[in-house]
């Protein structure tokens, strides 16, 4: 497909390629598009993750593509240093979740929670992320149980896995409630606190004001190599904005349930700690551009502006399109 594209984009004269995520297939295209067609422009929508693993992408980059627009905010610099042209756009997940912050109040209405104690549990979006979490996060629901008699459980999961959760947390004490897809940010402004591994689901959480602690687990062989390629100090987005652990991460062999369980106490029991953390949450969320100008419109304004076309942009032939 990489060659069937360049092929397209040498025949036609192409003036600009964008790449949005999908770093394998972008690299393969970039490489052949340059080969091919050395006029075309080439851009990428989201950087690769120099910040957080193999920085040495710096340099593929900078031969390969003619400008990036980053997702995050602490990524223009690395790109910018060896003179690549990059941008901080603001992710579009995130600036979707914030348009779509849920009503907690309706949800544990819904539910029937009243004042319970309500903790959302995510264990992740794929199976493999499934069968590693579930066991320390159960073990560490079933700790908390113990502590708190009117514990509920709330966890919202794609389709894909729900059954296969849903098998493996039918003995959980707290009752799991699975929301719908449609019902997934009611359920995380509903929970006083959530258990979640590290992923944008974090930005979300924070987005409905949710207090976390976050957690990570691989298999062995996994986390061998992650150790030789993994450059950065923390894992949860909003803590690398902050440089600091302003949520509890428990990653890998710090991920068990004796100490998973005694951070959510805290946050489940203390006001105050639980008020410290969630306080936290909107200079970091405005820092990651959660509500400000569209990503999207920030995005082809650049892009519109780096190749000298007039904005919003020039008219395409319908026949083109």
């Amino acid at each position: 497909r990489a060659n069937e594209l360049a092929a397209r984009v040498e025949a036609e004269k192409t003036d600009a390629v964008i790449f949005i995520d999908g770093w394998a297939f972008s690299r393969i295209c970039a490489r052949e598009m340059r080969r091919r067609s050395p006029q075309t422009k080439l851009f990428k929508v989201a950087a690769p993750q120099v910040w957080a693993s193999r920085p040495k992408r710096v340099d593929f980059v900078k031969t390969h593509f003619d400008g990036v627009l980053c997702l995050l905010p602490f990524e223009p610099p690395y790109f910018q240093k060896v003179g690549v042209p990059a941008v901080f756009i603001g992710n579009p997940n995130f600036q979707a979740a914030w348009r779509e912050r849920g009503d907690g109040a309706d949800f544990r209405r819904r539910h029937q929670l009243g004042d319970q104690t309500v903790l959302a549990v995510l264990p992740g979006s794929r199976r493999g992320e499934i069968n590693n979490h579930l066991k320390p996060f159960g073990a560490a629901v079933r700790l908390l149980a113990q502590r708190l008699p009117n514990l509920r459980v709330v966890t919202a999961l794609p389709s894909p896995v729900e059954a296969h959760a849903r098998e493996r947390m039918r003995n959980w004490p707290g009752a799991p409630i699975f929301a719908e897809p449609h019902e997934k940010a009611d359920a995380f402004a509903a929970a006083n606190a959530a258990l979640a591994k590290s992923g944008t689901i974090t930005t979300e959480l924070a987005v409905n004001g949710t207090p976390m602690v976050v957690a990570y687990r691989v298999d062995p062989v996994t986390a061998l190599w992650a150790r030789t390629v993994v450059t950065t100090k923390y894992a949860t987005i909003l803590n690398v904005v902050a440089g600091r652990e302003a949520v509890p991460e428990h990653i890998q062999s710090k991920c068990k349930p004796e100490r998973l369980a005694a951070d959510l106490l805290a946050l489940l029991t203390d006001r105050e700690l639980r008020l410290e953390q969630v306080e936290l949450f909107p200079p970091l969320l405005a820092r990651l551009g959660v509500d400000a100008e569209p990503a999207e419109k920030i995005g082809a304004r650049t892009i519109a502006e780096w190749m000298g076309w007039s904005f919003p942009g020039v008219a395409i032939a319908p026949e083109s399109a």
